[in-house]
């Protein structure tokens, strides 16, 4: 059965997208830690981070950072913090949270926003990527 992710990726699941290419998706987690809370995924489906092939992988990282400078400079912080958990959806992701301190980063302390709010954060990103 196809993981959530893979059903946003195929357009089934409506997701407020950051940036896309071929191989790697960026969208807004809806549950956000912090404002601009985003989530990069391959879009090969594959549960385990450590299962890519090394080229993905790199890859999947080197998309990210794209994504992390532009969530930085739309949402200014210390930092955009870098998590791999995995055991959210069954398909490797990495969370890209703007922080500011390691309060921030407390899965416990998560936000459901609006749709609105979602779309307009999104946007803030995508005009801060171009």
């Amino acid at each position: 059965m196809a993981s959530i992710f893979t059903k946003i990726i195929q357009g089934e699941i409506p997701a407020h997208k950051v940036a896309e290419n071929d191989k790697f998706l960026a969208f807004l987690d809806i549950m956000p830690l912090t404002r601009g809370h985003t989530l990069v995924i391959p879009k090969q489906e594959i549960d385990y981070i450590f299962d890519l092939d090394d080229d993905l992988l790199s890859e999947l990282h080197l998309f990210a950072k794209q994504i992390a400078t532009g969530i930085k400079l739309a949402y200014p912080c210390e930092r955009v913090s870098v998590i791999v958990a995995g055991f959210e959806v069954p398909h490797a992701h990495v969370h890209l949270i703007p922080s500011n301190d390691m309060q921030d980063l407390d899965f416990k302390q998560r936000q459901k926003p609006d749709p609105a709010s979602l779309a307009e954060v999104a946007e803030n990103i995508r005009k801060a990527l171009a």
